[in-house]
């Protein structure tokens, strides 16, 4: 490659703790060492990247940074035996974006264990409507099978649902012919969520209980929740016997608010998703299926919004303030 430089969405952080970011030029030699070299055409928008973004020390500590825990785009340099330049590829969380320049720019350079081949069936677009939380969303719904929650177990609820995990397992499930029982607090986005599949929608009330009950009426056979806290503690207490609910996020709190009740009188069981660290391994298979036979009918009904990087500013906002619908695209130009 001769090019010496890329730009990126780039965070400083002051002396007085103040972030600030904007796009900048920087040098190649500005990346973190590794053994492949990334050309970067697309990323996407979380929720982590709008933490690191704006100085959050629980996920980023090292400035300048360069957040997006999501990349896809064109090996340009490679000393790993593993890939060669030209190949297509992605990574999905380790590091990448937290403390290690991420996806929000137009070059990476990465460890060649975070590296997966992008898989048969989807573009590089594509593998970024995914990305990170499509990925979560996967192995969420993948627990669910492997613990016997099938489509002709009962129907099976996901909260955050209008968020980027919550929206992706909508649509997987109803692409695997399971009832979804979609909750979210934005009663705008009852269409968006019908259209991803949903087969009732019910507001953040209904998957709200501060009774203190240890357990309440069962409603489902499982669960994806994206929400945590007393979201989740609902979610489990309202769980049908032998049921199983999976938990991937803390955005309505970290402390769980439950008795044991649910586990040892319904057997409800309670899997812990984490899919930064998930075995590398073990990511091809997940990413097939996405590709495959787990593809939404309509995938790019899960794209609301797609920017460049001067675009990010008012989209990490939104996210922030709970406003965003589905996936944010982040496309690379030049």
């Amino acid at each position: 490659m001769t090019q010496t430089t890329f730009s990126c969405y780039l965070v400083t952080k002051q002396g007085d703790g103040r972030t600030s970011a904007e796009v900048s030029r920087r040098s190649i030699e500005d990346l973190p060492p590794g053994e492949v070299l990334i050309r970067v055409s697309y990323s996407s928008l979380n929720y982590k990247d709008a933490l690191s973004a704006t100085g959050n020390a629980g996920v980023t500590r090292k400035f300048p940074h360069v957040p997006g825990i999501d990349a896809a785009g064109i090996v340009a340099a490679s000393q790993s035996s593993k890939f060669r330049e030209g190949d297509s590829v992605l990574v999905t969380g380790f590091d990448l974006g937290q403390n290690t320049w991420g996806g929000f720019g137009e070059y990476v350079r990465v460890r060649e264990g975070w590296v997966v081949p992008l898989p048969q069936g989807l573009s590089l677009r594509e593998s970024m409507i995914f990305g990170t939380a499509g990925f979560t969303a996967a192995l969420g719904v993948e627990a669910l099978a492997a613990h016997g929650i099938g489509p002709d177990v009962g129907s099976v609820a996901v909260t955050g649902a209008t968020g980027g995990v919550g929206s992706v397992a909508v649509a997987i499930l109803a692409r695997l012919g399971y009832r979804v029982i979609a909750a979210s607090g934005k009663e705008s986005a009852r269409a968006f969520l019908e259209k991803l599949g949903a087969t009732e929608i019910v507001s953040r009330a209904d998957v709200t209980d501060t009774s203190g009950k240890p357990l309440l009426a069962a409603k489902w056979a499982g669960a994806v929740d994206t929400v945590g806290g007393n979201v989740l503690s609902t979610v489990i207490r309202s769980t049908q016997r032998a049921g199983c609910v999976t938990a991937c996020g803390l955005v309505g709190g970290s402390d769980l608010p439950i008795t044991v009740f649910p586990f040892i009188l319904r057997g409800v069981q309670l899997v812990g998703i984490d899919s930064a660290e998930y075995p590398i391994g073990r990511r091809a298979a997940v990413w097939s299926k996405l590709a495959g036979p787990w593809r939404p009918a309509d995938l790019e009904g899960l794209v609301t919004e797609w920017v460049d990087l001067a675009g990010l500013a008012p989209q990490i906002e939104r996210i922030l303030a709970g406003g965003i619908c589905g996936r944010v695209l982040v496309a690379h130009h030049g």
